[in-house]
């Protein structure tokens, strides 16, 4: 408790006490119906403790509320205070990572206490235990009237609706307050990520209260909760297959970036202009974190580029730069067997691919690009001419948008840049670069020196490579300026990407499918 800030620490007892003031009636109270609220704690109580135990695949995944369904069920059948008390013991109990472990089992439990009784004034509000049939004082026995279908899912929902909101509203507010992060921040995203699953667990424990006031039973009520515990585990299995995905990348992403100290971060930009390109062409959901993946793993290829090569401040030799222009072909090359990337892969071939045909690897044009990479190719480029790296300087976002514009049609797809300066224009550019700290302390660790570049600052009003039409096809971007040869992409490969190469000047080039097979890496590398 003494290692959280004051305001953390006051809100963590206002709630602990708000909950004691929730429960404190049914203690008072000569009708609570205690064989029922005993039944129903030690259910959602055990149900809990199963977290401890594990599943035929694994244990089940911390906060993901898989029992939330038994809580439920007391607020439709108990009076609020009782159903607070109920949600109690399985909430003090729940599994925590983190430490202070003590102080987040209290704060769990009393959230779920003051959701249970909010959720539970609520329902009795909309006159939710008349629908429910048996009459408002009926904690057991047999009800005097059938339930109100299909009336009774309206004040369920409501309740469910009311318990999320106040879960979320604490969750947002001890975030604010440990962590001193702005409040706009701390609630974001909050709700509308849980709101779905509690109208479900709501519908679940409405099922479960009308079985327990059905003529069969306790028994009855008890068999609904074997669907949702194989719910949950169907649902640990997938979220163990989606932490082990995002694994796999991060640790991609932090090898380029350490290899590449200078590009630091860039991966992540990418992806998140990207983003915003692919959203503002109105693509599907389910495909833009597709499309954010692609851009994050765009220059995993440098992992099999010499490190000399890419930290070379230098212009690069003829023989340097078709070293350089192998990575896209490496990076396909090592995800191609990662079957849940999909897509990306082939925005990871084609990705310095220019719309006139004279990208590489295969001088693909036009709509022969894979559409994906045509987007990770405006986004590329826009961060490597809005980030420093060791042969640039960082210029300024207008300056970049106007270069991809100058750029359209030749090297760039113009509804991309369309797509890009119009999604700048309405959001501005504040790239979020989760992985700068961690990478700090790992490239310490393996030998960057201080105070490397770590990537682009919030606002990040600057810009990275030169503007692509000052570099004569033998400089390295950023070197110096060279005599005006037309636009030769300056997109952030990170070392001279040597995009004006002609695909049918490099051994072995030539049209291919997105994911057919490469051709053999050339001079032995």
């Amino acid at each position: 408790m003494r290692d959280l800030p004051p305001a953390a620490r006051g809100l963590v007892l206002g709630a602990a006490l708000a909950a004691l003031a929730c429960t404190a009636p049914a203690l008072t109270d000569p009708t609570t119906p205690w064989p029922v609220v005993a039944l129903l704690a030690a259910l959602y109580l055990g149900c809990e403790l199963v977290k401890l135990c594990p599943l035929p695949g694994g244990r089940v995944p911390e906060g993901i509320g898989s029992f939330l369904p038994v809580v439920l069920a007391a607020v439709f059948l108990l009076p609020p205070a009782a159903a607070a008390l109920v949600a109690l013991p399985g909430g003090l109990a729940a599994t925590v990572v983190q430490r202070p472990a003590t102080v987040r089992r209290v704060w769990h439990g009393a959230q779920q206490a003051i959701g249970a009784w909010a959720a539970g004034v609520v329902f009795r509000l909309l006159d939710g235990p008349a629908a429910l049939g048996g009459g408002p004082s009926a904690g057991s026995g047999h009800p005097a009237w059938p339930a109100d279908f299909p009336y009774a899912m309206l004040p369920a929902t409501v309740a469910a609706t009311a318990f999320c909101l106040v879960v979320t509203a604490l969750d947002g507010g001890v975030l604010a307050a440990a962590e001193r992060r702005p409040a706009a921040t701390a609630w974001h995203g909050l709700v509308t990520g849980s709101l779905a699953p509690y109208c479900v667990h709501g519908l679940v424990g409405l099922m479960m209260a009308v079985m327990w006031r059905s003529p069969y039973g306790v028994p009855a009520a008890l068999l609904v909760l074997l669907p949702m515990y194989v719910s949950c585990w169907v649902f640990a299995q997938y979220q163990r297959e989606r932490t082990a995905h995002q694994a796999t990348i991060r640790a991609l992403v932090q090898a380029v970036d350490i290899k590449d100290r200078y590009t630091r971060g860039h991966s992540e930009r990418v992806g998140q202009a990207s983003t915003m390109i692919a959203r503002e062409l109105g693509m599907a959901e389910d495909r833009l974190e597709v499309v954010r993946i692609a851009g994050i793993l765009h220059d995993v290829g440098k992992l099999g580029v010499p490190t000399r090569l890419l930290r070379k401040d230098g212009p690069l030799t003829p023989q340097e730069r078709r070293i350089i222009e192998l990575h896209p072909e490496y990076g396909h090359e090592m995800v191609r067997g990662i079957g849940f990337l999909g897509e990306a892969r082939s925005a990871i071939l084609h990705h310095h691919e220019r719309v006139d045909g004279t990208g590489y690897p295969y001088g693909l044009t036009g709509e022969q690009i894979p559409v994906l990479a045509r987007v990770v190719a405006v986004a590329d480029a826009f961060d490597a001419m809005t980030s420093t790296r060791s042969y640039s300087r960082a210029r300024p976002v207008s300056t970049a948008l106007a270069e991809l514009e100058r750029c359209a049609g030749a090297q760039f797809d113009p509804a991309m840049v369309r797509a890009l300066t119009h999604a700048i224009g309405r959001h501005g550019w504040h790239p979020v670069v989760t992985s700068d700290d961690d990478l700090q302390v790992i490239a310490s660790a393996a030998g960057a020196p201080p105070g490397a570049p770590t990537g682009t600052p919030a606002v990040a009003p600057a810009s990275a490579a030169e503007p692509a039409a000052v570099h004569g096809p033998g400089s390295r971007p950023g070197s110096g300026p060279g005599p005006a040869r037309g636009p030769v992409p300056g997109s952030g490969s990170g070392s001279g990407s040597g995009h004006g190469v002609p695909a049918g000047r490099r051994a072995g080039a030539g049209p291919s499918a997105a994911e057919g097979p490469l051709p053999p890496a050339r001079g032995g590398r």
